[in-house]
């Protein structure tokens, strides 16, 4: 049985933290799903839609082949269950992302003990990179060279100017 990894989240937008966790992954596991979120309860900068053409966009950059993106609104672990996946993929990057991701790990055991929690660290050189700080720093006129991909700096610059 092919061991087949998630790894949820806003990607709004993707950085360069999130594809080195990518293509960390995807050495590790069989194949890797990246899961664009789509809940109502957020306000987003780019669509789901937008969102997992971006990260489509990145992964063949990076020349990942064992992976796909799809879009999912509701639990994480209901949409593994559906295609048979076995581990959540969550990244560290500080002490409050893993009281955080501690928690919903957890939680996640709770209601899917099947399904395990695997916790990766960013990289040091990445570790203050977040999409929150990044759209910040944009919308402020600020480099966000080396943040994201190179192909996302005009898209994210003409989507905050909206």
């Amino acid at each position: 049985m092919p061991k087949i990894a998630v790894y949820p989240g806003s990607f709004d937008p993707i950085t360069i933290g999130h594809m080195d966790i990518i293509k960390r992954v995807s050495h590790i596991f069989d194949q890797v799903i990246v899961l664009v979120a789509n809940s109502s309860d957020k306000k987003y900068l780019f669509t789901a839609e937008e969102r997992a053409d971006i990260v489509r966009k990145a992964m063949n950059q990076m020349d990942v082949k064992n992976s796909e993106v799809c879009i999912h609104d509701g639990l994480t672990t209901e949409f593994m269950k559906s295609r048979k996946a076995q581990v959540i993929v969550r990244g560290l990057r500080a002490v409050a992302d893993f009281e955080y991701e501690g928690t919903l790990a957890n939680m996640n055991y709770r209601i899917a003990p099947e399904i395990e929690t695997f916790m990766i660290f960013s990289r040091p050189e990445y570790y203050f990179i977040s999409s929150r700080g990044v759209k910040e720093l944009a919308r402020n006129g600020g480099d966000v060279t080396g943040l994201i991909p190179d192909f996302l700096g005009p898209a994210l610059i003409k989507k905050l100017a909206d």
